[in-house]
């Protein structure tokens, strides 16, 4: 990966994103602390559409918190929720989609958002210090801040997982409105106005496609 520092419109995109080819809906995931939940709003807002967390939608159909739901449930229940409300989700237009950090560890789900056409995976990359220090203070929460050996086991198993998507951006030094407009110019959507229609997208891309054959 080609970490971004000084310019926002510099990303990696070793995972196989067609140049050429433009996003019509954009899935965030990376570690906790990456900003998913900070930079999914901005940029959906900045290409006017909708954003979506994965987990919140979890949370309100089962009526009860992640954590609760891995309680009563175990991991395997979560992760079989977790792996349906992507496969429904994954479909929609004009939307930002945010993961759960974990969820890029199930096979399945990697396969269906790697693979789908018009979708850009986008992983932000934070370094594990920057994950300790933007999530101080939440250990309650998150149990796992306190056992460092296995915060950076966790951190090592999924990171070259994460780095399957199509686009990666080191978002360590970078403002969210930085990684915002990287995300932006690695999709292909540099041009496109808030409020843009899908339905004018899809008529652009029809014309485009025609002409091309």
């Amino acid at each position: 990966m080609v970490p971004m520092t000084a310019s926002p419109a510099q990303a990696s995109s070793e995972g196989g994103w067609e140049a050429g080819i433009r996003a019509r809906r954009i899935v965030l995931t990376g570690f906790m602390g990456s900003g998913k939940s900070t930079v999914g709003p901005l940029l959906a807002r900045r290409l006017g559409w909708k954003f979506v967390d994965a987990d919140d939608v979890i949370a309100a159909e089962a009526g009860s918190t992640i954590a609760e739901i891995f309680r009563r449930e175990g991991e395997a229940a979560f992760r079989e929720r977790e792996r349906a409300t992507i496969a429904r989700l994954a479909g929609e237009h004009a939307q930002v989609l945010a993961l759960g950090g974990g969820a890029i560890e199930d096979a399945t789900t990697r396969a269906l958002l790697r693979d789908a056409r018009e979708t850009l995976l986008v992983h932000l990359e934070v370094e594990l210090a920057t994950t300790r220090e933007r999530c101080r203070g939440s250990e309650d929460l998150r149990p796992i801040l306190a056992d460092r050996e296995n915060l950076a086991d966790r951190y090592q198993r999924r990171l070259p997982l994460y780095r399957m998507a199509q686009v990666s951006v080191a978002v360590d030094t970078l403002t969210p409105e930085q990684v915002v407009e990287a995300i932006v110019q690695a999709g292909g959507l540099a041009g496109q106005q808030a409020g843009e229609s899908v339905s004018q997208q899809a008529g652009e891309s029809a014309s485009q496609q025609t002409s091309d054959h």
